[in-house]
C-alpha cells in the first residue's frame, strides 16, 4: 500500500467554463499550471481518480483525460442519492454496472470523508482565487493604472500583498509611477476617500 499523497503533492486541478452540471463540460479544460497535453500524459497519475458527480461526469471527465492522452487511469464517478441524500450514493465506472455500498459499509464512509475533502480543498481554492482576482483587477480601478503600470507593480514588488503594505515613497519608486498616482495607489489600499 502506498502512502497517500500530502496536499502539496496533489495538483489542484480546476475545470474552466464548468457550471456544474454535465452540460458545463462541453467547453472544459483541464488547468494545473502545466496546460499541455503532452506534459499532462507524461505525469505521474493515481492509480484511481474519483469524480464527484454521475455519468455525465464520468463522460466528461473520460473525455478531457483522453484529449490530454491519459487512457490508462481508472475513474469511478460517484453520485449523492435522491435529495441529495449522503447514505445513498450510486458508484459509476466506465464499462460496468452502476452499484450502491450498504449505508454503514466503512468504504462508503471513507469515500465520503475523501468527497468532503475534495470539497472543502475546492471551495477553499476557489475563495482564495476569486479572492485574488477581484483584488488584481482592483489595481486597474485606481484611476491611471492600466495593465502595463499594474505589470510594473507586480514585477516590482511581487505580489499583492506586497504592493497593499508599501508606503506612498515605495510605490513611486516604480517605474512609470508618479508621486500623484503612488498616492492614489496607496489610497485604494488603505481605504481613504476615492
Amino acid at each position: 500500500m502506498t502512502e497517500a499523497p500530502r496536499a502539496p503533492d496533489v495538483p489542484a486541478v480546476a475545470a474552466a467554463g464548468v457550471d456544474g452540471g454535465a452540460a458545463g463540460f462541453a467547453e472544459t479544460e483541464m488547468q494545473d499550471g502545466s496546460a499541455h497535453a503532452d506534459e499532462a500524459a507524461e505525469a505521474p497519475w493515481p492509480d484511481l481518480v474519483l469524480i464527484d458527480g454521475g455519468e455525465g461526469q464520468l463522460a466528461a471527465a473520460r473525455e478531457t483525460l483522453a484529449a490530454l492522452g491519459v487512457t490508462d487511469v481508472p475513474l469511478v464517478a460517484i453520485a449523492k442519492g435522491p435529495d441529495r441524500d449522503a447514505g445513498q450514493d450510486t458508484f459509476h465506472a466506465p464499462g460496468k454496472a452502476s452499484f450502491k455500498l450498504p449505508p454503514r459499509d466503512p468504504v462508503l464512509y471513507f469515500v465520503q470523508r475523501l468527497r468532503d475533502e475534495a470539497h472543502r480543498f475546492a471551495i477553499g481554492s476557489h475563495r482564495a482565487r476569486r479572492k485574488r482576482d477581484i483584488r488584481e483587477a482592483g489595481l486597474q480601478e485606481i484611476p491611471g493604472i492600466g495593465p502595463m503600470r499594474k505589470r510594473a507593480l507586480l514585477r516590482h514588488f511581487g505580489t499583492l500583498k506586497a504592493i497593499e503594505r508599501a508606503s506612498q515613497s515605495d510605490l513611486a519608486q516604480v517605474p512609470g509611477i508618479s508621486a500623484e498616482t503612488a498616492q492614489r495607489i496607496y489610497d485604494f489600499f488603505h481605504d481613504a476617500p476615492r
